[in-house]
């Protein structure tokens, strides 16, 4: 864990040089610590140094990590698979934004959840760009409709699209997925005037070529956290 704050430093000036040659600006960026696996006190050591967002990918270790979180933060992100049977358990941490829902039948029963306590919730659709079988996400063909669909529902804020590329470790073999989306989002936010800002894209082996193609949210773990346990 003594590794955290370097690494976060690094991390911060490769995001504006990346940024600075791309000619854009640090706060288009918002950049997500993810902390699977990690200890609390590995997460607080993160918000002493400048992280303001975390990500969990399992409900259930975030119910353990979350209340025990020390540090000041500005939202926690659920970026995982979302069980149903979860979902009151996660809406209890109250989280800044669920970035996995993937079907009509998901969004409908977090607005049941949601309309009980007369709430709302930030979500982005999740998109399987690369179509492999084993990743969650709306097929891409099928993504636009999606988002259509799930606007209707009242207790729900559809703020942005998340994907991840593949798991190789040329980057580049991301990029052509990364673009794709970027064409659904930028076709959506043309339309849309209710906040469709979020473009969640890009880990810590690829994060680079998201960034080059527009993405403005990424999702980084083992660039600050080290390898996960």
């Amino acid at each position: 864990m003594q590794n955290i704050q370097s690494n976060i430093d690094k991390l911060k000036a490769e995001i504006s040089a990346e940024l600075k040659r791309l000619g854009r600006e640090n706060e288009e960026i918002n950049l997500v610590a993810v902390s699977k696996t990690h200890p609390v006190e590995a997460v607080d050591i993160a918000l002493q140094h400048g992280i303001k967002h975390i990500g969990e990918n399992r409900v259930q270790e975030a119910m353990r990590k979350v209340p025990m979180i020390s540090q000041p933060l500005e939202g926690f992100h659920f970026i995982g698979r979302l069980q149903t049977n979860k979902i009151n358990q996660l809406l209890s941490l109250k989280p800044f934004l669920i970035h996995s829902i993937d079907s009509v039948y998901l969004a409908e029963r977090l607005h049941r959840a949601l309309g009980r306590t007369n709430r709302t919730q930030d979500i982005l659709i999740q998109v399987n760009t690369t179509g492999e079988v084993q990743k969650n996400g709306v097929d891409f063909e099928n993504a636009e409709e999606l988002i259509k669909k799930i606007a209707d529902f009242s207790c729900l804020r559809v703020r942005g699209l998340m994907t991840m590329g593949l798991f190789d470790p040329d980057p580049e073999v991301s990029r052509k997925y990364f673009r794709k989306l970027k064409t659904i989002f930028d076709k959506v936010r043309a339309d849309d005037t209710q906040g469709f800002d979020y473009l969640s894209m890009g880990m810590s082996h690829d994060w680079k070529v998201a960034l080059e193609e527009g993405a403005n949210m990424i999702r980084i773990g083992s660039a600050i956290f080290g390898a996960r346990d």
